[in-house]
């Protein structure tokens, strides 16, 4: 199992979304991928992506300037 971290800060939608897509493609069953973006549509976006894929959104966390999101790959 590995983990990797996506800084997509300061892109705005579709970007995000579209670029943890392809990062999840790369994954292996186990691994973990940590997002972390500024957009506000990723806390729409990113967890209809995880249901999308399959896969398991594990944690997600927001402050006043960012999300955090971990998802793990299945």
């Amino acid at each position: 199992m590995s983990s990797r971290t996506l800084d997509l800060c300061g892109l705005k939608c579709p970007l995000p979304v579209l670029r943890t897509r392809k990062a999840l493609a790369t994954l292996l069953p186990g691994d973990r991928l940590v997002v972390v973006s500024t957009d506000l549509m990723s806390a729409i976006d990113i967890p209809n992506l995880v249901r999308e894929t399959g896969d398991t959104l594990v944690r997600h966390d927001t402050s006043e300037t960012r999300q955090t999101f971990l998802i793990e790959k299945q």
